[in-house]
Parts: structure tokens; C-alpha cells; sequence
């Protein structure tokens, strides 16, 4: 009888391991299919993409026409990466006061996976948008300023360029670490380009193996050591890009960007601290 129930036991294990591969096999098939649909909208939104400047005031010296420049920004509970404050603030330009402010709870479902940030962030940050241009057009930004990149990418389609074409914005990805694409790596002789920027306003280009230009790293105040890597997300060259950061910018991370960041974490610890 021990020797039954013990094949019986083993046999259990072994139909419940066998089940949990199925059911792992699955997961990764379910996974692989996600991870296709979303690469092949990416690639069919990066045909409206536009790298050249659009606007008037793009071309000018001082930017004249530019008034009002956005933010965004998600700060997620420490506790719960599904539960964020999305962040949309809006600049006087060229005082770089802030106009706007929305920041709200929201829940995030999508997880986090490499190369596509987009498709968990951009939808939230996508409706705030559309609540200001319904609340009050008027105040709606001409330029948007994302943490994250642009055509800086695996695929060339950063969460920049992705929020830029569903807003038709001109759209400018500000990111504080360098993605490693198209032979761009963080090595020695990236570093010494870093150590030769002197100035506030000084960059040089990011060049991929490929030959094509695909950023740029600027040294966005004096008093910064390290750089912002700037590229393109949508409607904007990236000369204007690192222009309008560069004129944007009083510590190393440009105004819109940084008032959106101070501004979901206060509200974050304002609710954490009420219960909400």
C-alpha cells in the first residue's frame, strides 16, 4: 500500500509540474504575441513620425511665438507599480512659471517591459492631455518635454515619439541615463566626451553605428557634472531640441520635466499621508 500511494504521490507531482509548464508555456506564447502586436504598432505609428521642425517659432533665435511648454511625468508608489500619480504640468515660456497643474492617482496594468515604456505610460499621460485641451484649450502647451527618449531607441520609437504622434505635439524625450543602442555605449570614450563639455549648453551628438544621429548629450547648466541625452520625439529637430532644453533647463533636468516630477511625488506622499 506505501508503495501505491507513493506512486500515486509521485504521480500527483508530476501531473502538477507538467500542468505548470503548460500553464508557463502559455504565459511566454501569451507574452511573445503581446510583445509582436505592440512592436508592430510601433512601427506602423513610426510612419507619421516627423524629425524636422514644424512650428514657426521653432526657427526663430529666441524662440519667439513659444509660449507655453508641458511636462509629464509618472511617480509610482514604492509599495505598488501598479498605482502611479500621472504628472502634466504646463510652463510660461520664457519665465518657466507654471500655468498648470493635474495630478491624479492612477492605476497602471500594463507591465514594465524594455523598449516598450510606452504602452504602459503613454495611455494615462495621452488622457491628461485630452482632459486640459477639453478643460481649457487655451492652455494647452506647444511643445511637450517627456522623461524618456525619443528616436533613442531598440526600434527607434521611444515613449517621446510614441506620445508625440497620439497628441500630434511636438514632442522632445529628456532622458538622465543613456540608452545603449546602434553601437552607443556608456565607454571610456563616452565619458571623456562628457569630461571635455565645459559649459552649460556645450553637447555633442550621438552618433550610431548605423551613422545615423539618433540624440544628443548636453551639459544642461554649468554647476551640472553630468549630462541630459536629448533626442527627437515628433515635429522638432534636434538642434531646436537642445536649443529649447538647454534654455529650459536652471538645475541639470529642464523645468517642465522637473516641476512635473517634484509635483507627483508631493502628491504622492500628500495621499500616502491622508490614506487615499
Amino acid at each position: 500500500m506505501c508503495t501505491i500511494a507513493m506512486a500515486m504521490a509521485a504521480a500527483n507531482i508530476i501531473a502538477e509540474a507538467e500542468a505548470e509548464q503548460r500553464e508557463q508555456e502559455k504565459h511566454g506564447a501569451n507574452q511573445s504575441e503581446t510583445l509582436l502586436r505592440w512592436e508592430r504598432e510601433q512601427m506602423l505609428l513610426r510612419e507619421n513620425l516627423i524629425t524636422c521642425n514644424t512650428e514657426a517659432w521653432q526657427s526663430h533665435p529666441d524662440f519667439l511665438g513659444l509660449q507655453r511648454i508641458g511636462g509629464v511625468d509618472l511617480s509610482y508608489i514604492k509599495e505598488d507599480d501598479t498605482v502611479a500619480c500621472a504628472s502634466l504640468v504646463v510652463l510660461s515660456y520664457p519665465e518657466l512659471k507654471v500655468i498648470y497643474e493635474d495630478c491624479h492617482l492612477v492605476t497602471i496594468n500594463v507591465p514594465y517591459v524594455a523598449g516598450y515604456l510606452a504602452f504602459r505610460e503613454v495611455p494615462v499621460l495621452v488622457d491628461a492631455v485630452q482632459k486640459l485641451l477639453e478643460k481649457d484649450p487655451c492652455l494647452m502647451p506647444q511643445v511637450l518635454f517627456v522623461d524618456g527618449n525619443g528616436i533613442l531607441h531598440h526600434r527607434g520609437f521611444g515613449v517621446a515619439c510614441h506620445l508625440g504622434i497620439l497628441t500630434d505635439l511636438p514632442c522632445i524625450g529628456v532622458a538622465k541615463n543613456l540608452l545603449q543602442v546602434d553601437g552607443i555605449e556608456n565607454n571610456d570614450d563616452h565619458k571623456e566626451q562628457i569630461r571635455e563639455l565645459q559649459s552649460g549648453g556645450d553637447f555633442f551628438n550621438l552618433t550610431g553605428s548605423s551613422g545615423a544621429i539618433l540624440g544628443a548629450a548636453l551639459k544642461s547648466c554649468s554647476k551640472s557634472s553630468k549630462p541630459v541625452y536629448i533626442s527627437v520625439g515628433h515635429k522638432i529637430s534636434l538642434e531646436t531640441a537642445v536649443r529649447l532644453v538647454h534654455s529650459c533647463c536652471q538645475y541639470r533636468v529642464p523645468e517642465p520635466t522637473r516641476q512635473a516630477d517634484i509635483r507627483s511625488r508631493e502628491f504622492l506622499c500628500k495621499n500616502r499621508s491622508q490614506n487615499i
